[in-house]
């Protein structure tokens, strides 16, 4: 059995694409009525609270490997991989980011505290630092949609971005077939490094219309991310690293997608393809 730990747009498609390999597959929630139907297929759902190890144990049950995804909060994760020592699995699947102890930045300290807790236990794991997601421009939909212009505090920096599928794919495949990825970390990108202004160009090809990019500065973009609903503290947050993609900070490309799932990684252009409705 696999545990997957959360149903969000990571753990949804790992959990699928690990059903559809015949793999029995877990997954954990709190609100089992937000899992989608894609994911029930073949899925289990086990509802639980990642704040509750009493909970996570009855979810870790006869599991061998874990795809551990959440929001970054320490104790929660810390409780999924000390009931995974309780519970005797092999392997953990981290997806994380650029953790550092000493980056400016809250969350990449969290998964720096979290990747040293999962190494410290003995378990085995490999550790996907994911570049920024394509996905983060849902966040700008409306914006696109309304105005045909979009804004980031991003500037000029460059990012290999990388879609949130082809994370879980790499997940699902370590998960699957653990041994290989033992002790490894991966740095999963897409297949090219972009400009935020590069990005309004293929925009404006795919969706055959112009698409303008706007400068915001750090403070700019915590208000703009405030407006499309995310709580202040963590709009704040965003929005400084953010302001570190202007200095170069996802400036990388890296051949981990198809080293791993042996496919190309999706470009910018076939997100934006895959997903026009949602700007138009």
């Amino acid at each position: 059995m696999i545990l997957v730990t959360t149903a969000g747009k990571v753990g949804t498609e790992v959990a699928r694409l690990l059903a559809d390999r015949g793999k029995p597959v877990r997954v954990l929630v709190r609100d089992p009525g937000k899992v989608t139907a894609p994911a029930r297929s073949g899925v289990e759902v086990a509802t639980g609270d990642l704040d509750d190890p009493a909970s996570v144990d009855v979810a870790m049950r006869g599991v061998s490997s874990v795809v551990l995804v959440s929001p970054a909060i320490p104790v929660q994760e810390i409780n999924v991989v000390e009931s995974a020592v309780r519970a005797g699995a092999g392997h953990v699947v981290k997806i994380t980011s650029k953790a550092s102890v000493d980056s400016p930045i809250a969350r990449r300290r969290d998964q720096a505290e979290i990747e040293n807790r999962l190494i410290a236990s003995g378990l085995g794991h490999t550790l996907l630092r994911n570049n920024a997601y394509m996905q983060n421009f849902f966040m700008s939909a409306p914006s696109i949609v309304r105005t045909s212009r979009f804004g980031s505090a991003a500037g000029d920096g460059r990012l290999g971005m990388v879609d949130t599928r082809d994370v879980a794919a790499v997940a699902a495949e370590i998960a699957a077939a653990p041994a290989a990825h033992a002790g490894r970390t991966y740095w999963p990108t897409g297949p090219e490094s972009i400009s935020f202004a590069d990005a309004a160009e293929v925009l404006s090809k795919v969706l055959g219309r112009t698409i303008g990019f706007d400068p915001l500065t750090v403070e700019e973009q915590a208000r703009a991310l405030i407006e499309v609903g995310l709580p202040e503290g963590l709009a704040a947050m965003n929005a400084q690293a953010v302001g570190l993609f202007a200095e170069g900070d996802c400036d990388y490309v890296t051949d981990d997608v198809p080293a791993v799932v042996g496919r190309p990684a999706r470009s910018f252009e076939q997100f934006v393809a895959d997903h026009a409705a949602v700007f138009s």
